[in-house]
């Protein structure tokens, strides 16, 4: 028997090739996450079962007024804010590692995000009356801007994983002194209100964040997966995409893109929250193997399954004091890219 399974969806020319497992891992992943979504929906000072929550969700009436409200504007919005910044910043990982073929490579690690940062805090602090939408806008034209001058610059017929690396550290390094700068000189309430959104925390989330961040998902994500098998043939090496036809240039153009528009979107919903596109990659290896077409909708599952978990868990380890999720993914994270960096030290 086959371990794989060919997909071809209905009026269109194009098919993908899965691992017998994906679908199961798949409906897994999905299950817990949603588990995990009730679970956040459920705690806080006003707490309300999971079996509450799933009735409001599913509008069976509960005998209390109260959860309707508490859920569907408190705590709801919140949690989905976290489970799709997390998708965001999770496929932009597995697209640069296969990218580069450097299992180092991710948005935050690489300085992307600290120029998404560093745009959406300039427009925060310096013209504090723009409009919500545009912090997307500015965070992606900064994520841009850092993915280019990452990629020139490490490029030398070819781009170890460490150079590109360094260099990505070097961009995040100016970025966040660019951006230390700008809060120094801003006024107090602006400069409060960056500091709370650089920790990475999706607190006071509304509805109005997740219909600023589905456009770019509902654009970016399902071109990340159509781009899948070029992503598989791209990791092979330039020379030998060319050589099985594939337009090398305009394909990583596209997947770049990708990356960094999905990168900007969350970072300015969400914050900085790190290490989300670092470790959910491989975590998602570890499940459904290398393949791109079961690896990226994996990535995307455990990215948010993270970030859901993070925030949940930032709430109720030291209650009443609460973390932001970007503090428990670095505190998981950055031992993780430490033991990643000795692995791959002879690179």
């Amino acid at each position: 028997m086959s371990h794989w399974i060919v997909v071809r969806p209905r009026q269109m020319p194009i098919s993908f090739r899965v691992q017998r497992r994906v679908p199961l891992v798949l409906l897994l992943l999905t299950v817990i996450t949603l588990a995990i979504v009730i679970l956040s929906a459920s705690y806080g000072e006003y707490p309300i079962s999971p079996l509450d929550v799933l009735k409001t969700l599913l509008g069976i009436e509960t005998g209390n007024p109260d959860h309707a409200f508490v859920i569907y504007t408190l705590r709801l919005p919140r949690a989905l804010v976290a489970l799709l910044a997390g998708i965001g910043l999770a496929i932009p990982g597995a697209i640069l590692q296969g990218l580069t073929r450097n299992p180092l490579a991710a948005p935050d690690v690489i300085g992307i995000n600290a120029g998404a940062s560093m745009a959406a805090v300039s427009l925060i602090v310096l013209f504090p009356a723009a409009p919500l939408f545009a912090i997307p806008l500015s965070a992606f034209a900064g994520a841009a801007i850092a993915a280019t001058l990452i990629y020139l610059l490490a490029w030398d017929q070819g781009s170890s994983p460490i150079r590109f690396i360094l260099i990505g550290v070097g961009i995040a390094a100016v970025a966040s002194a660019i951006t230390s700068v700008l809060m120094a000189f801003g006024q107090i309430n602006n400069v409060t209100q960056a500091l709370i959104w650089m920790t990475g925390s999706v607190y006071g989330r509304s509805w109005e964040h997740i219909l600023l961040l589905l456009p770019w998902l509902g654009i970016f994500v399902p071109l990340a997966l159509l781009l899948s098998r070029e992503l598989n043939v791209l990791h092979l090496g330039d020379d030998v995409a060319r050589g099985l036809g594939s337009s090398v240039e305009w394909q990583r153009f596209l997947l770049l893109l990708t990356s960094v528009a999905l990168t900007g979107a969350s970072v300015a919903t969400a914050g900085t929250i790190g290490f989300v596109g670092l470790m959910a990659p491989h975590l998602a290896r570890q499940l459904v193997g290398t393949a791109s077409e079961g690896l990226l909708p994996t990535t995307a599952l455990l990215g948010g399954l993270i970030t859901v978990l993070a925030d949940l868990l930032g709430r109720s380890l030291f209650s009443p004091t609460e973390l932001p999720c970007g503090v428990l993914t670095a505190l998981v994270g950055a031992p993780y890219f430490l033991y990643l960096l000795y692995q791959n030290r002879h690179q």
